[in-house]
């Protein structure tokens, strides 16, 4: 008996050195994403933007910058672009100013429930269009239909009209109703929707070119 092979399949001690090493793996590779991950999502700087260095979360002062989207062969999916100075509502904003204005969006974003029934980066309700990034929807861009909807001239004006008076503008059959939106939470709330938009998602949402492509033909996000 004593000299009997016992399978290794069925040896204590090798199940428990193999849950030990899985163990000590599995936790310095959370460690490791964990660190990675804070890396990821905190928020870039003013001076990130003026010298041209991408961060996944840019600075608030991004609402200065002229944002777009372009596919990327290397990535497989559509990347937020950061483009020339562009006035936001007539002025450039400073860092402090900027901060403060998608503080105040943000907030009533929560105030007014907009997750009732729009998703905002994967969370909240499918009842009314995507807003992550209702910024470049071409019907706001342009001389587009919502901007010729509310004779405004830029896209910040537009969506701050529209989102102060839902009911002069119908534009689906599940109309936006009037939240009592003020100008000063309208322009705070076009500031994060713009703040949004500028964020690298992964490519999220997935349908974001074909939905693009709906709208160039005549379709519209606006609601």
């Amino acid at each position: 008996m004593a000299n009997e092979n016992i399978s290794v399949w069925t040896s204590i001690p090798f199940w428990r050195r193999s849950a030990a090493w899985v163990t000590g793996f599995a936790t310095i590779l959370l460690i490791w994403l964990t660190f990675d991950t804070l890396g990821q999502i905190t928020m870039g700087t003013d001076a990130d933007l003026k010298n041209g260095i991408t961060k996944r979360v840019p600075a608030p002062t991004v609402i200065n910058y002229k944002i777009g989207y372009e596919m990327s062969t290397k990535r497989g999916h559509e990347v937020p672009t950061i483009g020339g100075k562009q006035p936001f509502f007539g002025k450039e904003w400073s860092p402090k100013e900027a901060k403060e204005l998608l503080h105040l969006g943000k907030l009533t974003s929560q105030a007014k429930n907009c997750m009732d029934c729009h998703t905002l980066l994967g969370n909240g309700a499918y009842y009314a269009p995507d807003l992550t990034k209702a910024w470049l929807d071409p019907a706001w861009q342009n001389g587009g239909a919502m901007q010729g909807m509310t004779g405004k001239s830029t896209t910040e004006e537009a969506m701050a009209e529209f989102l102060q008076h839902p009911s002069k503008y119908p534009t689906h059959a599940r109309m936006m109703p009037n939240l009592g939106i003020t100008a000063k939470e309208a322009k705070g709330l076009v500031a994060f929707l713009k703040h949004l938009s500028s964020i690298d998602t992964n490519g999220f949402p997935r349908n974001f070119s074909k939905t693009t492509d709906q709208f160039k033909a005549g379709g519209t996000n606006a609601h």
